[in-house]
């Protein structure tokens, strides 16, 4: 039996040898090859989708981030007018801290540039600033910039200021300049440097858009801002491959001023005495003024003489006819010996409340005595009467900040200002037929500056229409934001528009 069995096996042997040795092919990954081209696939398919999404994410972040930028750096953004102010006034409850926190950020905004700019689309017609094409050639005419104007034999993209006081030091003239302003004044300045009155010294009176504030010329100095000026100029001519001395000397072209350094704009650096300094002593008046055009004449189009100021005692008093005339041509002959190619010109900037005939008449002759190329009208006033309007009550907080000592600044003073303007032209004409020559030639019409009261474009028309060459604003600024100026020119192109028609 056993030997039939183990016959059996080995007769079976060659049959089973095959079936055992294919046994293990059968285990072989060949099953395991497909999977793996599946999961290779959808592996693939899942890196594609997930790349895709990456993309789609990025582009829409950088989308949505491109339009914010464009959004929250316009002046047209709304939010400028609505948002900001009313924030700032929250945030910080003394006016002079947002003040300082405003400055600061247009100042480091400007470095980054995340600055508010008035873009070219919105008025169609104004010259981007900096721009290199531009400057070389004169700005916008007339027929495509309804709002062009000359001044100073200097075409201006618009006729909108910005008044001294916002820019104390001359530390953002260039993000103002980028508000859409065809002048920007920045000051005052003193010879020294001086603190000011204590503070609190600037007050709030949002019911009426107000302000009172009694700063006293509060200012680093006129080396300060000179060396602050000097090193700006520095840093553009560098743009353009040219020197300082070649700037000064006028390289960069006509219609490049040396003080804005932008075509169609002009910079004015408003000067005045220290505080310190005696009245009565012409002297030493006239010396701190001299100072002060020495140091800084090289850096201006314009040089603003203030003796308007109600905040440091006896200023106003500079205002009668002798005084001012002599204080006057001091400057003036100062400014032509200016070592630069394009001299500066030389306004006085005269207060509101020094506005009987006899007072304006004495101002009127100063100028023409001195040489002096124009008058800013007004500033401030010391004033309480007219301010609210009917039906306007003020908080307690508010008629207390009405009461405090300093000048008055807001919608109130447009009246006044609208008047002195028309009474200044009227009377600065009538000199300039006197100071006709033998041959019937008239001098050139001296320029004025209006400043008080002006928020909107209607009331920027009325005082250019009165016979104002610039409609200066600053405290509707303040309220308005920093979109105010686009805001004003647009409305002043939508009544014309329909003047027109």
């Amino acid at each position: 039996m056993a030997g039939t069995y183990l016959r059996a096996q080995r007769s079976l042997a060659p049959a089973l040898r095959p079936f055992s040795r294919a046994q293990p092919r059968l285990n072989k990954p060949v099953p395991r090859r497909a999977a793996s081209t599946t999961s290779t696939s959808s592996s693939f398919s899942s890196r594609a989708a997930s790349t895709a999404r990456n993309i789609l994410v990025t582009t829409a972040l950088a989308a949505a981030a491109g339009l914010t930028y464009y959004y929250v750096t316009d002046t047209r953004a709304s939010f400028h007018r609505w948002l900001v102010p009313p924030l700032l006034r929250i945030i910080f409850p003394d006016a002079e801290d947002a003040h300082h926190a405003g400055t600061a950020a247009l100042k480091t905004l400007y470095s980054l540039g995340l600055h508010p700019r008035e873009r070219p689309s919105a008025l169609n017609s104004d010259p981007a600033p900096n721009s290199k094409k531009n400057s070389s050639s004169s700005s916008s005419s007339p027929a495509a910039n309804p709002l062009a104007v000359t001044v100073f034999g200097v075409p201006l993209a618009n006729p909108i200021g910005i008044s001294a006081g916002l820019d104390k030091d001359a530390e953002i003239p260039d993000p103002l300049f980028a508000l859409g302003a065809g002048v920007v004044e920045v000051g005052g300045c003193t010879p020294l440097p001086q603190a000011g009155n204590p503070r609190p010294r600037v007050f709030r009176i949002p019911a009426v858009d107000g302000l009172v504030n009694r700063y006293g010329l509060n200012s680093r100095g006129a080396d300060a801002m000179a060396a602050r000026l000097r090193e700006r100029l520095r840093r553009f001519a560098r743009t353009l491959g040219l020197t300082e001395r070649e700037m000064l000397d006028g390289e960069a072209g006509d219609a490049l001023p040396t003080g804005s350094l932008q075509p169609g704009r002009l910079l004015c650096v408003q000067i005045a005495k220290n505080k310190a300094t005696n009245e009565r002593d012409m002297q030493a008046v006239i010396r701190d003024h001299v100072y002060c055009v020495q140091r800084l004449a090289p850096y201006a189009d314009v040089l603003v003489v203030n003796v308007s100021s109600p905040n440091t005692p006896g200023l106003r008093d500079l205002q009668a006819a002798e005084p001012l005339a002599r204080l006057l041509g001091a400057v003036v002959d100062e400014a032509k010996r200016t070592h630069r190619k394009v001299k500066p010109r030389v306004m006085v900037k005269v207060s509101p409340d020094e506005d009987d005939d006899t007072q304006i008449e004495g101002v009127v002759q100063a100028v023409w005595m001195s040489g002096v190329d124009g008058v800013i009208v007004g500033n401030t006033t010391k004033r309480r009467t007219g301010l609210v309007p009917q039906g306007v009550k003020l908080t307690g907080k508010e008629q207390r900040a009405l009461a405090e000592e300093g000048g008055f600044s807001g919608p109130a003073m447009f009246d006044r200002t609208l008047s002195l303007v028309a009474r200044y032209r009227k009377m600065l004409d009538s000199y300039s037929l006197k100071a006709a020559g033998v041959d019937g030639a008239f001098p050139p019409q001296k320029v004025i500056f209006a400043t008080g009261g002006i928020t909107n474009g209607e009331q920027a028309l009325k005082v250019l229409n009165a016979g104002a060459s610039v409609a200066m604003v600053y405290t509707g600024l303040v309220y308005g934001g920093s979109g105010t100026i686009t805001r004003i020119k647009k409305e002043m192109q939508e009544k014309l528009a329909v003047t027109a028609a």
